[in-house]
């Protein structure tokens, strides 16, 4: 079976054998009786939050799920490379830096920076800064300043003796990547992997042949939200090869389990948790250099994505459950890691049939978005809104509806 119009007889199926009446498997999932009826006979298509959680329920291991999803591009799509507006190479962005540095009068008489400039910790300090900033500034806001920094501390690099040249490529690299994220928060997938592909260039030119793997995890958050779950597994494998620090497997490891979780792959995506928990718990993976790769604010990655996955597993009470425990545990400040994980955190109690409970923390994160606008948080916000749209009895979800609205609208314009 390949098509979708294999779907509703194959639900009937396994729902009759399961031995559940349609009325009880309506309950059970929190859905009206009449859609699925009309979506078991094919007269409605089922949406992918519905095949997600029938085949949960049913224990399906993503088979239904694949009926109901058209075909996905082949692991290739998830490999794109780099736009040629952003693939410059390593001796452009030097070259690029050099001119800045010379723009924001960094020179020290007229002569390039010593080995022993005081610039490179005052930078170091600066991506710190920036990188906090993220977690409550526009995107859109910062941008320009990541890239100017990024051109600058490598100029910084072109001009020092090889002592300062590798630590100063090594932090250009980190803005780049920082830069790409804000990128691809910003909405602009394109110029998100040309960022990360140039952070994987200047790390390779500051000695550290490591970050291009970890440019692979960038790309297959990229593939994540797009969707496309066999190019996220296949980005993610191949970060995973065992010559690799543990912190750039670890966070591999997530992002192939997310991936497996997109399809319904549950004996997949527990394997790769396993494996995320293992590697990010090694003390490589805790006690590695700053910058820190990967998130800052998520006490235990490994717990948070398995809340994340579980919700794309339909198994979204056992979600809410784990996701209402490490989400209490992110630092106050972190308001775009909090939107992040909170709606998802919304999507799961919405789902489980806690209305009320869904449109509370939605409320409170709904007035913090405008100061953090996320093109990928906006993904479980729109998820959240057609989740909802089933409940339009309700008055807390009447309530919440403009302020959804709200948010979404950029989206579409």
């Amino acid at each position: 079976m390949s098509t979708t119009s294999d779907f509703g007889p194959e639900l009937r199926r396994l729902r009759q054998e399961a031995g559940l009446t349609l009325t009880e498997f309506s309950a059970a999932l929190n859905y009206d009786k009449g859609h699925l009826s009309k979506v078991e006979r094919g007269e409605r298509s089922a949406s992918p939050q519905l095949a997600r959680r029938c085949d949960a329920f049913l224990g399906a291991n993503g088979e239904l799920q694949r009926l109901a999803a058209p075909p996905e591009p082949g692991p290739d799509a998830g490999e794109a490379a780099a736009p040629s507006l952003w693939a410059v190479g390593r001796r452009a962005v030097l070259a690029a830096g050099t001119g800045t540095l010379v723009d924001l009068g960094l020179k020290l008489g007229g002569r390039s920076a010593p080995a022993t400039d005081p610039l490179l910790p005052s930078f170091r300090a600066q991506f710190e800064q920036l990188r906090k900033l993220g977690q409550s500034t526009a995107p859109k806001a910062l941008l320009p300043l990541l890239e100017t920094q990024t051109r600058t501390v490598a100029g910084l690099a072109a001009g020092a003796s090889s002592a300062t040249r590798a630590p100063a490529l090594l932090l250009a690299s980190r803005f780049a990547e920082f830069t790409g994220w804000m990128a691809q928060e910003a909405g602009d997938n394109d110029v998100a992997l040309g960022w990360t592909g140039e952070a994987a260039e200047l790390a390779r030119a500051g000695g550290d042949p490591h970050l291009g793997s970890y440019a692979l995890v960038r790309r297959a958050l990229v593939t994540l939200y797009g969707g496309d779950a066999s190019g996220t597994v296949y980005l993610a494998r191949r970060a995973q090869d065992s010559g690799l620090p543990p912190r750039i497997r670890g966070l591999a490891a997530q992002r192939e389990a997310q991936g497996h979780a997109l399809v319904g792959d549950e004996r997949a995506c527990l394997r790769s948790l396993d494996r995320t928990r293992e590697l990010l718990g090694h003390d490589d993976a805790r006690n590695g250099a700053e910058p820190v790769i990967g998130t800052t604010h998520v006490s235990d990655p490994a717990a948070m994505t398995t809340g994340w996955c579980l919700y794309d597993l339909g198994r979204p009470g056992a979600a809410a459950e784990v996701l209402d425990r490490e989400c209490r545990r992110l630092p106050a400040h972190a308001l775009r890691t909090r939107a992040r994980y909170g709606f998802r955190r919304a999507l799961a109690h919405a789902a489980s049939g806690e209305v009320e409970r869904a449109c509370a923390i939605a409320g409170e994160l709904l007035g913090v978005m405008p100061a953090v606008p996320s093109a990928t948080v906006n993904s479980d916000v729109r998820r959240l809104t057609r989740e909802l749209s089933r409940f339009r009895g309700s008055r807390a979800v009447h309530d919440l509806q403009p302020a959804l609205a709200r948010v979404l609208a950029p989206a579409h314009g």
